[in-house]
């Protein structure tokens, strides 16, 4: 029986494994095994190895490694108590391959311990480019380490070519986050403001701001720019959720608190909503704001409008449903204001995803479990046509 291997460092990350996971768990002819690191095991992220447990899933390894810091020394730190503890890990399971998702950098760990270790390793979410994060360069990196890509679109497929991996190796998935949204049974309005203990009155904003890693001006300027533009619209209740653990993230989260006890009638701030209640906010909001992935990828196919502020989702492919502008509050005003116009919200009708139709899950456990993975380490550099 072929052991498969899921890693996952944070909740979002988790969400959009779910699926996967659930699917390798049924078939007979597979063992799932799920390693748990990064903010699943940090009181402060609110523990969140518990959702895991509590959804049916056996955490069979936990890898300790992030330190209470998030400055780049801390990050790095963090990347090498990684590295030693999926080496143990990796050298206990002994899985046959490991499955990564994404550009964090608990992932990075992963790769460089897998590898070292000679496991296959299938990426997820390859191909993608996030100009204004380090996450980029991670997510490259793991790209030249994996055996097997899944990607979310024919451009991002295109991409990983370029990067020299063979073609019969790089399968279009779809974004398996759109999974979710299919399989999912979502709260009402009425029960997601239940679950959150706040009213969500007649109108509200889902606020999503994660810190811009390679922004040299650091993310409190920008912040603030967010919360000053908020205020133009005192009539709408905010939903806030907190960035993950990334360099500035404890700023961020402390200036979100701040904003929410100084307007405790209109705002509230959750640390984890989970997939269920994100998704179900996801379908009732008057828009998403801020620099989350969430906006790029799953708004759209609640047909909501997106807010993407300054440069964090650079190079992502958009769909019609998505504002960007800059991280002034000007210009966030004014993208506020022109979301809310008839003109955009009957544009907003018409809007399809560029990411699919919500089976990723199936196809990435059926190419798992048939991927032959003898001689799958030997990799060759493809050269596209024209290059050389």
């Amino acid at each position: 029986m072929r052991k498969i291997c899921v890693v996952t460092g944070t909740r979002a990350e988790y969400g959009l494994l779910y699926w996967l996971l659930k699917e390798i768990q049924a078939d007979p002819d597979l063992i799932l095994q799920i390693i748990a690191t990064g903010m699943h095991l940090s009181p402060e992220f609110g523990n969140t190895y518990r959702v895991i447990e509590e959804d049916g899933f056996i955490i069979d390894a936990r890898v300790e490694m992030l330190l209470s810091s998030d400055t780049p020394v801390g990050v790095t730190k963090s990347i090498g108590l990684g590295i030693i503890g999926f080496a143990d890990a990796f050298e206990r399971l002994r899985p046959d391959i490991v499955v990564l998702l994404g550009d964090r950098f608990e992932i990075l760990a992963a790769a460089q311990a897998a590898m070292v270790a000679r496991i296959p390793i299938a990426h997820l979410h390859g191909g993608e480019a996030t100009e204004g994060l380090i996450d980029e360069a991670i997510r490259h990196a793991v790209t030249k380490m994996a055996h097997l890509h899944f990607v979310a679109a024919e451009p991002y497929r295109k991409r990983i070519l370029q990067m020299g991996e063979q073609p019969e190796r790089v399968v279009i998935a779809g974004a398996i986050g759109l999974d979710n949204i299919k399989r999912l049974k979502l709260l009402s309005r009425e029960e997601l403001e239940q679950s959150i203990g706040f009213s969500l009155g007649t109108s509200f904003f889902l606020v999503t701001y994660h810190p811009v890693t390679l922004n040299s001006s650091g993310p409190r300027k920008a912040m603030e720019e967010l919360l000053k533009s908020l205020d133009a619209f005192p009539d709408v209740r905010i939903v806030f959720t907190k960035p993950n653990a990334d360099t500035d993230g404890r700023l961020i989260c402390a200036m979100i608190d701040a904003y929410a006890a100084l307007h405790s009638s209109r705002v509230v701030a959750v640390t984890s909503l989970g997939q269920v209640r994100y998704l179900s906010a996801l379908a009732h909001t008057a828009m998403v704001i801020g620099n989350s992935s969430s906006g790029i990828i799953e708004a759209p196919a609640f047909h909501k409008p997106t807010i993407n502020i300054g440069d964090r989702q650079k190079g992502r492919l958009r769909a019609g449903t998505v504002i960007d502008c800059a991280e002034r509050s000007e210009a966030i005003t004014a993208a506020i204001q022109y979301a809310l116009s008839p003109v955009f919200q009957e544009q907003l009708k018409s809007a399809t995803s560029p990411y699919g139709y919500g089976n990723a899950s199936v196809v990435i456990k059926e190419c798992l479990k048939r991927a032959d993975l003898d001689g799958i380490l030997r990799k060759s550099f493809y050269d596209m046509k024209g290059m050389l």
